[in-house]
């Protein structure tokens, strides 16, 4: 029997993706659109993957450069899908009149669950210590203190 790290954690990806299913099955109605908080939640999946993909191009990358460097570029195509979902979530109608501009520093308005600002600044700190400016040049955050 495999007890290794990489072993234990599969059942847990397993499950994850099966949520992911289940939520994307039990979407409201196509004639709604997104709200904030299925955007906040879907940020939160777009920035755990990609941490998850960071640390496998770190370990992969010394014993197989070539399947590191897919990681990497896998890793960089997630970071564009979580700055674009940190966009979209700004753009949708707010329910108080503050202002919507990204704020890292505070809570975007709503329970204070919603930390997608906080979340992006912080997966912009991994991708800009891993990637060059020339790689993040079409795909940088608002979010900069």
């Amino acid at each position: 029997m495999n007890t290794s790290p990489a072993h234990e954690a599969q059942p847990y990806l397993r499950a994850a993706t099966a949520g992911i299913r289940h939520h994307a099955r039990s979407l409201p109605a196509p004639d709604r659109a997104a709200d904030r908080v299925h955007l906040d939640v879907l940020h939160a999946h777009l920035t755990t993957l990609h941490q998850l993909l960071d640390q496998l191009a770190d370990t992969t990358r010394p014993r197989n450069p070539a399947a590191g460097r897919h990681l990497a570029t896998a890793r960089t195509r997630l970071w564009q899908a979580a700055t674009e979902t940190h966009a979209a979530f700004h753009r949708l109608p707010t329910t108080t009149a503050k202002s919507t501009e990204c704020r890292p520093e505070q809570l975007p308005e709503g329970p204070t669950v919603l930390t997608i600002c906080q979340r992006h600044l912080a997966a912009g700190h991994i991708i800009r210590r891993k990637t060059t400016p020339t790689d993040l040049r079409a795909h940088t955050t608002a979010c900069v203190r």
